[in-house]
């Protein structure tokens, strides 16, 4: 039987990954630093139920970069915002999920990773004929997990977008989901500028070999007070 030692408030950081130009925004995260306190897959699952982040991360190793990463019902061996964020935490150079080994770069107030779209879990890409429709839309019933997207200004790359995970976890809405932008940008075949939710932003930028470079602003809220 596996004992877990429980988390207190120094233990998680609260960041918010994606954040607009103002540092208002961005989607929520937790980050365990030291996973030792939630050994086990069962734990760490309750532990990201309970905080009811769209993801939770689990640092088991900060000095080479390994994660693992948690939505209130699932255990994901990618996601973009865990990967922004906990790699602008623990400032590192590469970080490593169970999909893969991803680099990171800073570039002034933006950090940016290098990831492959097929490591993104599946989304149904939905596109719309304009932004407002994609802002008057109401959060559909559990289902498909669906990124809603328009153009906003094409020529520049500029694109509206609303994400409905669609899993019935308590998560109805995501604010700023970064596998689907790199899946969008795979598809589109091109560097995007994205709005998502209420205003957080992220940029992308196709690469050689089927890479994604994925950037965007995090701010440190502080330690989780429980």
């Amino acid at each position: 039987m596996t004992t877990t030692v429980p988390s207190t408030a120094s233990d998680i950081d609260v960041l918010r990954v994606f954040c607009a130009a103002d540092g208002r925004h961005g989607n929520a995260l937790g980050v365990v630093r030291d996973a030792r306190t939630h050994p086990d897959e069962a734990s760490r699952q309750s532990l990201a139920k309970e905080l009811g982040f769209s993801e939770t991360v689990f640092v088991d190793d900060p000095e080479r970069g390994i994660v693992d990463i948690y939505t209130p019902g699932v255990r994901l061996p990618f996601a973009g915002h865990p990967l922004v964020g906990a790699a602008w935490l623990l400032d590192l150079q590469v970080i490593c999920p169970p999909a893969g080994e991803v680099w990171v770069r800073g570039d002034g107030e933006f950090t940016w990773i290098e990831a492959r779209a097929e490591w993104a879990p599946p989304r149904t890409l939905r596109q719309y004929g304009s932004a407002a429709e994609v802002e008057a839309l109401d959060v559909p019933e559990p289902g498909d997990w669906i990124y809603a997207w328009a153009w906003e200004e094409e020529a520049a790359g500029r694109i509206r977008a609303r994400a409905f995970p669609g899993r019935g976890d308590g998560i109805d809405e995501d604010e700023a989901t970064g596998a689907a932008a790199l899946l969008l940008t795979a598809e589109l075949g091109r560097a995007l500028n994205i709005t998502q939710g209420r205003g957080s932003q992220l940029l992308t930028a196709p690469g050689p070999d089927g890479i994604v470079e994925l950037g965007g602003r995090v701010r440190l809220e502080g330690p989780l007070a429980r």
